[in-house]
């Protein structure tokens, strides 16, 4: 198994991040822009999406050579909460309150079950 410091396990991190990043844009972005047809927002989305797709699937490809796909998958969800988080607070101007910050923890502590198996 290559060391944890390794490309293959840190490279699916910083792809992940940049992939939600435009995910998180294509799917809440528009909210700025409910004076646009809904069919072109959509349109809009998904050209987005598809940068979104050229950096999660070779994180994917390249975590999968150090990573379960478990892990993987929580590696994304939890990144897509942290971008998620930012985003909302930062582009959208909704505010971040204890009821966010502790569901969050919640589906972190479930994150760290993932990682922290098999248990016996």
């Amino acid at each position: 198994m290559p060391s944890l410091l390794s490309w293959p396990a840190l490279a699916p991190i910083g792809l992940l991040l940049v992939s939600n990043v435009f995910m998180t844009f294509a799917w809440y972005g528009h909210l700025k822009f409910t004076d646009k047809a809904l069919w072109l927002v959509v349109l809009a989305s998904w050209g987005i999406a598809f940068f979104e797709y050229c950096f999660a699937v070779p994180a994917n490809r390249i975590g999968h050579t150090v990573w379960s796909t478990a892990e993987l998958k929580t590696m994304q969800e939890v990144i897509t909460l942290v971008v998620f988080a930012v985003f909302s607070v930062l582009y959208l101007r909704e505010s971040f309150t204890l009821n966010h910050a502790v569901g969050f923890g919640l589906i972190a502590a479930g994150a760290y079950f993932v990682f922290a198996g098999p248990f016996r």
